[in-house]
């Protein structure tokens, strides 16, 4: 990867100072064409050897273009925060919005690489980290981002000159660290692992520049013209990001049979069993994620299903029993114009929680696969590759310790239009009832296919399913609070072993 980067590329002064100035006229236009049409973002990953010019070179970048419209960030070792959550959350964090860029100096590559390279996880889990690096940029290119990554190289030979030089200028000597030996002591770890890294990630819709680290004037045009060229390209399409819109269709069941049309919704439970058995079930509940091993997991529940299933009620009986300083309900509903502008999954993203914590979402990312499938919100190229983004997503949670229970609560529409009608005719209850509730039973049918579309593609081994037979309010929110302290119990368990 690095053999064309050791030639010693240059440009001479004369020629930097004669192409500098359309070159920035350039790219401030592209970045102005990008703000009055903001159909895409730009992430631009800055990596490489220490000395090779990497701060220099963003600064100049941000000095070429208007600083306003770039979002800047440097990664560091994770703090404490972003330790109790999964590794890429502090990346998705700061993923610029749509017609802004956005500068990673550091990412998720350089935890990678020095990882592995200070021997602190084995060959598997570089892969490991590799692939779940490759399944972010896949589904940042598949939103519509442009990325961009840079590589600026230097040979060992030059990196110990130009550490040097650095170190014996008094103007320069403080920009030399401990830590800039340290590295250069591990050069030959980093290379090769390095070079792996690069190798596979060196994607069509996500591919590295490798940059000649030497030459000031060399590194900083070379930059400069790869980004404008490629903002350009993206910018002078007709349709800046055209995904594909020839997605299959589902295979149905030829003889129309639905797992939903399976549940006996109508389940007995009388209100003196039901109230001795939430007693019970929330001091339970209590108990476990006080106990201390549950410092080391966090808890994720999702609820979905019918309107006016009783999803509601369900909640609030698992938090009457929980600390309020350790859990957030996360209500959904449409997304913002600020969560428009990033990639779908953002905005849960920001709101996995750390570990000792509960997260409770009533709705969640399944909209994808449900309002907005049904409603026509997202075009079938979108809806269908969710379902991957989905597991993908429940799974890098699971991995980091997180407990993730999701449940459907199903009732019939006999049961709900009997809901909707209480509703309508009790004062404190009409909030609840939308003329939205209304349009979305007329789709009863649309919806129970697209549920059990849902149900086949993301019940995961890891992360499956809880069906809520839901006629009876009473029976199904102490199916969900027992669902919830044997899954609880059991991970704790699991640990002590």
């Amino acid at each position: 990867m690095f053999e064309s980067a050791e030639i010693g590329h240059s440009i001479s002064k004369a020629d930097w100072k004669a192409r500098v100035p359309a070159l920035r006229e350039a790219l401030l236009d592209a970045q102005y064409d990008l703000k009055q049409k903001p159909d895409f973002p730009v992430l631009i990953l800055i990596h490489g050897f220490d000395a090779a010019g990497r701060g220099e070179t963003l600064n100049l970048v941000n000095e070429w273009l208007d600083p306003r419209l770039i979002h800047t960030v440097a990664f560091d070792a994770p703090n404490d925060e972003a330790r109790a959550r999964p590794w890429m959350w502090r990346y998705w964090r700061e993923l610029p919005p749509k017609g802004r860029l956005g500068i990673y100096f550091g990412s998720y590559y350089s935890d990678t690489l020095f990882n592995r390279s200070e021997d602190e996880i084995d060959s598997a889990e570089l892969d490991k980290q590799i692939a779940d690096i490759l399944r972010f940029e896949r589904m940042l290119s598949n939103d519509g981002a442009l990325i961009l990554k840079f590589w600026f190289h230097l040979s060992k030979d030059a990196q110990k000159s130009r550490l040097k030089a650095l170190e014996k200028d008094p103007k320069t000597a403080w920009r030399v660290t401990e830590k800039d030996w340290k590295h250069y002591a591990l050069y030959d770890k980093l290379r090769k692992h390095a070079a792996h890294m690069l190798r596979l990630t060196n994607t069509a819709f996500a591919p590295w520049a490798v940059i000649d680290g030497t030459d000031h004037n060399y590194r900083s045009l070379a930059v400069g013209e790869a980004i404008l060229a490629a903002m350009r390209a993206r910018l002078d399409l007709p349709h800046p990001f055209l995904p594909r819109s020839d997605s299959p269709s589902l295979p149905q069941p030829i003889d129309h049979k639905l797992l939903l049309d399976t549940l006996v919704l109508d389940q007995e439970l009388d209100k003196a069993a039901y109230k001795n058995a939430l007693d019970a079930l929330q001091g339970r509940l209590n108990r476990l994620t006080r106990d201390a091993r549950f410092a080391g997991h966090s808890l994720v529940l999702v609820f979905e299903g019918n309107d006016a299933a009783g999803k509601g009620g369900c909640i609030r009986r698992i938090t009457q029993a929980l600390d309020a300083r350790r859990y957030r309900v996360m209500p959904v509903a449409a997304p913002s114009d600020e969560e428009r502008a990033q990639p779908w999954l953002w905005r849960f993203w920001r709101h996995v929680p750390g570990k000792g914590h509960t997260a409770i979402f009533d709705r969640s990312w399944y909209g994808r696969v449900l309002v907005e499938r049904v409603e026509g919100f997202c075009g079938s190229e979108h809806w269908m590759r969710a379902y991957y983004e989905i597991n993908d997503f429940e799974h890098q949670l699971v991995a980091d310790g997180a407990i993730v229970l999701k449940f459907w609560l199903a009732t019939s529409a006999e049961e709900q239009l009997a809901r909707f009608q209480a509703r309508e005719e009790t004062g404190f209850k009409r909030f609840k009832i939308t003329d939205e509730d209304w349009r979305n039973r007329e789709r009863w049918d649309d919806y129970k296919l697209a549920v059990c579309d849902m149900i086949d593609r993301t019940s995961t081994t890891r992360v499956p399913w809880t069906l809520v037979e839901a006629n009876n309010k009473h029976y199904a929110r102490i199916k969900v609070l027992k669902t919830v302290c044997d899954a609880l119990e059991a991970r704790l368990d699991a640990d002590a072993n």
